[in-house]
């Protein structure tokens, strides 16, 4: 009998028992193959103690591997994803907030994050300045574990300040891009190099580019975008926002080029081909640019907390 003949044998048997049973397992959008076969833990909650015998039975296979097994009440399994998305979302949040004092005193944010990620106490993840998080996790765990808070009368401040700054810095972001192109960007022609929240999945919830896209378009700018993921529904009904099928198509006679999500094939652009416009310029919301290279190209470079961003 094969693995997975066990697993489906052990979950017929077991069918009553699962419901009972929060089974966090943390899988990442575009990672969750990976994720599942090699996790960092494996959380399992419930009310029903044979059931983590069950459960313990279910991932063997990974446990031997050296995977954590960690049991806990339903509960418990649900707050502690809450709470891990929460932390991992105000890291976010702070290295954002980070950048923006960086912007003004000269300072690089990826000296900032390299330094404070190599404490093993901090760690490097989740460290880097960019636009607002989004996605399907995110902004609903943080809204989560809020409201279950508020239920019992206690107010998680940190938390409530986390998804006040991630709102707000859409607008900031949004706000810079007038202070590039000028107050009056009626006609400036704008391209969107990604509108997914992150790369590796055609998610567009709570993508920075759901707001910042309509905003631009009712001030008159033309919008042409290109995401590897295809066409967006969310944008078809917006006037002067239309799809183009490749990296050339979007940014060719741009004003203003737009790098919101980092795919690798945005990484390597020579800009000056495809962009038949000698004026042009590059917002790198992702930082995936040097900006000395780019001014040795002599391409006008905007980045996220870093010097030579304005």
């Amino acid at each position: 009998m094969s693995q997975g003949d066990e697993i489906e044998k052990i979950l017929k048997k077991k069918k009553k028992l699962f419901t009972v049973i929060s089974n966090p397992e943390f899988l990442r959008e575009g990672e969750a193959i990976r994720d599942f076969r090699y996790p960092d833990r494996i959380v399992i909650g419930s009310n029903e103690k044979k059931a983590f015998n069950t459960m313990r039975k279910l991932y063997a296979p990974l446990i031997n591997k050296g995977s954590k097994f960690f049991t806990t009440s339903r509960r418990g399994a649900e707050l502690i994803k809450y709470a891990s998305n929460a932390f991992l979302a105000t890291k976010i949040t702070f290295i954002n907030e980070l950048a923006n004092l960086c912007e003004k005193t000269g300072v690089n944010i990826e000296d900032i994050s390299l330094g404070m990620g190599s404490d093993s106490r901090i760690g490097g993840r989740f460290l880097r300045a960019g636009p607002a998080y989004g996605g399907s996790c995110f902004p609903k765990d943080t809204k989560g574990l809020v409201s279950a808070a508020d239920k019992f009368k206690i107010n998680l401040s940190v938390v409530k300040s986390v998804i006040k700054s991630n709102q707000k810095r859409v607008n900031l972001l949004t706000q810079r891009i007038h202070k590039i192109l000028g107050s009056n960007i009626r006609n400036k022609n704008i391209s969107f190099l990604g509108v997914t929240f992150k790369p590796n999945t055609d998610d567009m919830r709570d993508s920075s580019s759901l707001k910042m896209i309509p905003y631009l378009c009712k001030k008159g700018a033309k919008i042409r975008y290109y995401d590897p993921s295809g066409e967006k529904n969310e944008f078809k009904k917006i006037k002067n926002c239309k799809y183009r099928n490749n990296i050339k198509s979007s940014c060719n006679g741009a004003d203003l080029i737009i790098l919101l999500t980092e795919w690798d094939e945005f990484k390597s652009i020579d800009f000056k081909k495809v962009v038949k416009n000698t004026k042009f310029k590059v917002f790198d919301l992702r930082n995936l640019y040097s900006a000395e290279e780019m001014k040795r190209n002599k391409i006008k470079y905007y980045s996220v907390g870093r010097p030579n961003a304005n």
